[in-house]
């Protein structure tokens, strides 16, 4: 008895490409969709520096963190960035708010960094940008290099930011707090991780891009 054998038809044939291409742009999706929490965070080896940068918000982890490295020895000053919000508009409601920087200083005074060694930069800053403008600013005066505290979810735009900003031929090692409770591994389990993933995404990609995108006024 003869059996028929069944020939896949011309556009079965063109399909099968279709779905191989389909599969693996969904695995690469995939791949990169559940690595990109750990992507986003890099960090340079510590040494010495002139200073500590710590750059503006999530208080109080950022200002522990300059002081545990500052005790430990790596620079002989921290120097603070200095935003004007949200003290000026809480200024209008006659609401008293002294201002990251002078909080961040009580702390740093607190884990035991004399207010000597505690600076404030100029000018005001609104974004990360603005702020490594400020420290390749200081940089200028003080020479030698910077170690820059931020979120670990921060650090790789941090890194982008300084390597486009930067005016100066100093070097910035970028560390990310070392208790930080993001989890690079798992970033899609909560929404704050999520949403500082997506943030930094859109924030790498304006650097790339050039910064087209300016601070809200």
């Amino acid at each position: 008895m003869l059996t028929a054998t069944i020939m896949p038809s011309g556009s079965q044939r063109k399909f099968r490409p279709l779905l191989f291409i389909s599969g693996l742009i969904l695995f690469i999706a995939a791949f990169t969709l559940l690595n990109v929490g750990r992507w986003l965070v890099v960090e340079d080896p510590l040494e010495k520096a002139s200073a500590i940068a710590v750059l503006s918000g999530r208080m109080p982890s950022r200002a522990l963190e300059a002081a545990r490295l500052y005790r430990g020895g790596y620079a002989p000053e921290v120097w603070l960035t200095y935003s004007t919000e949200p003290a000026a508009e809480l200024a209008k409601l006659s609401v008293p708010y002294e201002g990251e920087d002078h909080y961040d200083q009580l702390i740093l005074i607190h884990q035991g960094v004399p207010e000597s060694a505690i600076h404030i930069l100029q000018p005001p800053i609104q974004n990360t940008a603005d702020e490594m403008r400020a420290i390749a600013q200081a940089l200028q005066v003080h020479h030698g290099n910077v170690i820059i505290v931020t979120s670990k979810v921060h650090t790789r735009r941090t890194r982008a930011l300084w390597n486009r900003l930067s005016a100066v031929h100093s070097k910035a090692i970028v560390r990310g707090v070392s208790n930080d409770e993001f989890d690079p591994a798992h970033w899609w389990r909560n929404t704050s991780d999520a949403l500082d993933v997506v943030r930094e995404v859109l924030g790498l990609l304006n650097v790339w891009a050039g910064l087209p995108l300016r601070p809200a006024k």
